[in-house]
């Protein structure tokens, strides 16, 4: 975590990543430095939550607490009672996405950020820019109560010179119009950062096998088959270079139902007697509540209200990028938008048999529970649940092993043997 004391300190110094296990040093720009120390900073109400509280660079851009993700996978806000409602998804490689629309050829919606889409791009152009913006303001996340208080707490830190430095005047919060104006300029700057080399580092096994410089394990390769072939990962998951030999991203910015099943540890379930300011619950459906990911967002949009019934239940596909990124073997990371899963062998494996294990008798049934009881609950949300792609893929163990070896090749900071003869 930054603390504002030291932020001042940041401005003189440049911040150097290893880009595809290379000695490359890359310098931040300054919209990029000004981002990550407003990345880094606490900016909330109580002042104690930044957004590497939920994104650490350690772990993939994602939840970083190892007792959280064993459990509910969903983090705290700020007032430490409050919870949302999902996991976080990696802000690295998230600045990728393209503005929200609806693809009339696939007949699909694509991009946006968040896991239900609802930051859309349309505001600042920018999908991720849009998304940095939320979480200042809700109340179960920094819980701010407005863009002015935001503004007034950059203001006021040590970094905010840097405003000047990359926007060509300081930061005022004096007016509506100021305020609006120099939001907008935080959302961008953290956009910034999430797209600079630090964060999108393609500096993977993978990036360096497709570039010739290294090889992957006999496992691996055939992982590497199994993902484009029968398991067919890579129909959301595409893992071939771009036209221009553009890095693969590892998603396709769609929706999907996979049939995740609803995570009984979730804390959000029990926000139904926790209170907003305003004496409103946080979940008035408390145990009933069931996420409706992309439908419940359309439904908000009278363009798209229409479709939003055969949208319930999807979830935006995640980059598998640093999918597999911890500090080590032991450190659990959660999966799916809820963290239902706890690890990728039981991911892989719920893709290849969902359909084949029987329904558990309970469907708030945890992972461990459902490994040990032969099935899997039933789907969160049951309607448009995908059953083309998965869920009998008559894979074998080893071939979901191989599938998971693969994924581990994904993760950024690998660093390339040299040749002893070079």
């Amino acid at each position: 975590m930054l603390h504002k004391k030291w932020s001042g300190f940041l401005l003189a110094a440049c911040t150097l990543v290893f880009v595809s296990g290379t000695a490359t040093a890359v310098a931040l720009t300054p919209v990029e430095e000004l981002g990550k120390n407003l990345f880094f900073d606490k900016i909330g109400d109580p002042d104690n939550m930044s957004c590497a509280a939920c994104h650490g660079p350690a772990v993939g851009w994602t939840g970083p607490n190892p007792g959280i993700n064993q459990h509910g996978a969903v983090y705290r806000g700020a007032v430490p009672t409050r919870f949302g409602n999902r996991k976080p998804p990696s802000a690295a490689y998230a600045t990728q996405s393209p503005v929200f629309h609806y693809d009339l050829e696939e007949g699909l919606f694509i991009g946006g950020n968040f896991w239900d889409g609802r930051a859309t791009g349309e505001d600042l152009g920018n999908p991720a820019a849009d998304q940095a913006k939320g979480p200042f303001l809700n109340p179960v996340e920094q819980n701010n109560a407005g863009e002015l208080e935001v503004c007034e707490q950059v203001a006021a830190a040590r970094y905010a010179l840097l405003f000047d430095t990359t926007f060509g005047e300081p930061i005022r919060c004096d007016t509506t119009a100021n305020v609006e104006i120099n939001y907008d300029r935080i959302g961008l700057a953290i956009a910034a950062y999430e797209d600079s080399p630090e964060v999108n580092q393609f500096s993977s096994k993978y990036d360096a096998y497709l570039a010739g410089k290294t090889e992957l394990s006999e496992i691996e390769l055939k992982g590497m088959m199994l993902f484009e072939g029968q398991a067919m990962c890579s129909a959301c998951h595409p893992i071939e270079p771009g036209p221009n030999g553009e890095p693969p991203l590892l998603t396709d910015y769609s929706y999907d139902n996979l049939g995740v099943p609803r995570n009984p540890d979730n804390p959000f379930y029990a926000m139904d007697v926790v209170y907003l300011d305003d004496g409103s619950p946080i979940n008035p459906d408390g145990r009933s509540w069931a996420d409706p990911g992309l439908g419940g967002f359309l439904e908000t949009r009278p363009e798209w209200a229409e479709m939003a019934g055969e949208n319930m239940g999807k979830h935006k596909v995640p980059t598998l990028r640093n999918v597999d990124k911890r500090y080590g073997k032991e450190f659990p990371k959660a999966f799916a938008h809820n963290g239902y899963f706890k690890s990728l062998k039981t991911i892989v494996h719920f893709y290849n048999t969902r359909d084949v294990k029987p329904t558990c008798p309970d469907y708030f049934t945890s992972e461990k529970d459902a490994l040990e009881m032969g099935c899997w609950p039933e789907a969160e949300i049951l309607q448009n649940v995908n059953d083309d792609e998965l869920g009998n893929l008559g894979l074998t163990e080893a071939e979901e092993e191989a599938i998971v070896a693969f994924m581990a090749t994904l993760s950024d900071g690998h660093k390339v043997k040299k040749n002893k003869n070079q």
